[in-house]
């Protein structure tokens, strides 16, 4: 049994019980006699308080040892049934009532009410002086709260060492887990797991007790756990990186777990914020490298050599380029880079190909570099990639509600000649994409319009083509309903075929024939000519670059 618990101190309550306090040399030279709640006195005694008013119970709080002498308790059995109830109702620890003057004996009201609201019930033989049992008891719970720290600090004392000594977070989460008797999990503030310690019920592996319990204590902690944050540094001062929890599987928890979780989360967060830091520095430094490739400021001889130490070891086949764009109003605060950085890593892992990624933040961009066996896997690494890609800004938490979602584009694969062009081509076309219908991934060979489009934009001479070829839609689309634009960009993505049209704008034949009709005549145009096609699918493709 816990030596705290020997003494008498309470380490569920973080005070002393009943019983420590009637054996206490201030309350057992009264000559303690226990008239009601025998069974009850483990019960914490937080503070002491004496009084003689028959309204005490209002200036208490629950977890008192009320001292008194009985002038406050009343003539009447009903007022002292009332007292009792009233004290009983406000959780006090005990009721203790020294005999004199006012009770020689106490009444059999107040004897029977307390057994039966199951308060603990002493009376005092002897005169004691209320003061000094005050101070006595009071300076027991202080010295109690210290030992709780001393216990606590001990494990602080020793994650730090384990950490300084080259350990990682498993080995602290391991000395909070034997302190604990319990299991340990670092979860993410989402719930995913990231670190288990300990055992479960009957030696069981942490994980399976993880499993069964996943995403109770979340919303529902379960009774008895204990859940502390774990700072995360970024801007705010209620920033969370992770979260500890403790789980009472095979022993109850106590307070001095709670201050040992706390201590240990401090010294938790100087670790992952270094890790974090460490692992964002080498991001950008794949970043950095793949960048330098992409503008030819690495040349193809010297590329594989200094991509072998950053551990990218390709072999022979193909290289695939990938680029991810992140919009603009992507979150990417509070060390989102090393987190997205981690977790498309994690993502990208599953693959089974040699893998080299990148972020360069200020661009916005994750460059990917991939190792294939032939160039027929192109297409299903890409998807794969692709997803792992998205996923991973999910799990960063950087997609803000509404915002853009990332633009994934796919290189040509080729040596690492081709790679380099490949890089830059991926990364200019993923900027010049942006605001495209949404896609898993493009083909950096399906945009070359795009692109160029976009190396136009701030020339004027494109602005005035978008306005001669659709001014007039903006027009009218900015006066008068239903709008236009979005029926003939339609047709056009259709080849001009009308049923398929008109199945996707969920338009009767009549109607879309009317509104082809309104559009010819705006524009003083035949839709049906291949050169007006050709013109009016580049304007529409060059107004989202221009004003």
């Amino acid at each position: 049994m816990d030596s705290a618990t020997n003494s008498g101190f309470d380490t569920q309550g973080a005070g002393i019980t009943v019983q420590r306090a009637l054996e206490l040399p201030g309350l057992r030279s009264g000559l303690p006699e226990i008239l009601a709640g025998a069974d009850r006195l483990d019960r914490t005694v937080r503070w002491v308080h004496a009084g003689e008013v028959p309204n005490i119970a209002s200036l208490l709080k629950g977890g008192e040892l009320l001292l008194t002498t009985g002038y406050g308790l009343g003539t009447r059995p009903a007022d002292q049934r009332a007292f009792v109830r009233t004290l009983a109702e406000r959780g006090i620890a005990a009721l203790v009532v020294e005999l004199g003057p006012r009770f020689t004996r106490l009444p059999a009201a107040l004897v029977d009410t307390a057994r039966a609201t199951g308060l603990p019930l002493v009376q005092l033989h002897r005169e004691v002086p209320f003061v000094a049992v005050t101070e006595e008891i009071h300076t027991e719970i202080v010295n109690g709260h210290y030992a709780l720290l001393q216990r606590a600090e001990e494990v602080h004392r020793r994650c730090t060492e384990a950490l300084l000594g080259g350990g990682g977070v498993p080995q602290a989460l391991g000395i909070l887990a034997d302190f604990s008797g319990n299991p340990v999990f670092l979860e993410t503030t989402d719930g995913r797991l990231l670190y288990a310690a300990g055992e479960g019920p009957e030696g069981a592996d942490p994980l399976q007790v993880w499993e069964g319990l996943r995403g109770q204590h979340k919303d529902t902690p379960t009774a008895g756990s204990v859940l502390v944050d774990v700072p995360g540094g970024g801007p705010g001062a209620g920033s969370v990186r992770a979260r500890l929890v403790l789980l009472p599987v095979r022993a109850p928890l106590a307070p001095v777990h709670r201050m040992a979780a706390e201590r240990a989360a401090g010294i938790l967060a100087v670790v992952l914020m270094q890790a974090r830091q460490e692992e964002e520095l080498a991001a950008r430094g794949r970043g950095d490298f793949l960048t330098d490739l992409a503008e030819g400021r690495i040349t193809s001889q010297d590329a594989p050599a200094q991509a072998r130490v950053l551990g990218f070891r390709p072999g022979t086949g193909p290289l695939l380029p990938v680029v991810m764009r992140l919009g603009d109003t992507l979150s990417t605060a509070g060390g989102g880079w090393a987190v997205l950085a981690r977790a498309v890593s994690e993502e990208l892992a599953s693959l089974g190909v040699p893998v080299l990624l990148g972020v360069r933040p200020v661009e916005g961009r994750v460059l990917v570099l991939l190792g294939l066996r032939s160039e027929s896997e192109r297409s299903a690494v890409a998807d794969r990639v692709a997803a792992a890609l998205r996923a991973g800004v999910e799990r960063a938490g950087m997609q803000r509600p509404g915002a853009q979602p990332p633009v994934v584009v796919v290189g040509v694969a080729g040596s690492w000649a081709a790679a380099s062009a490949g890089l830059r081509h991926a990364a200019e076309t993923a900027t010049a994409a942006q605001g495209l219908s949404d896609r898993p991934w493009y083909d950096a060979r399906r945009l070359d319009i795009d692109l160029l489009l976009w190396r136009l934009r701030d020339h004027p001479d494109l602005a005035a083509f978008v306005d001669r070829a659709i001014g007039p839609l903006r027009t009218h689309d900015d006066r008068s309903k239903p709008p236009l634009l979005p029926t003939l960009q339609t047709y056009l993505a259709h080849a001009g075929r009308k049923a398929e049209t008109a199945r996707e704008l969920h338009l009767n034949r009549q109607t879309l024939y009317n509104r082809l009709a309104r559009i010819g005549e705006l524009l003083g145009t035949d839709l049906d000519d291949p050169q007006t096609v050709l013109a009016l699918s580049l304007a529409l493709r060059a107004r989202r670059h221009v004003p």
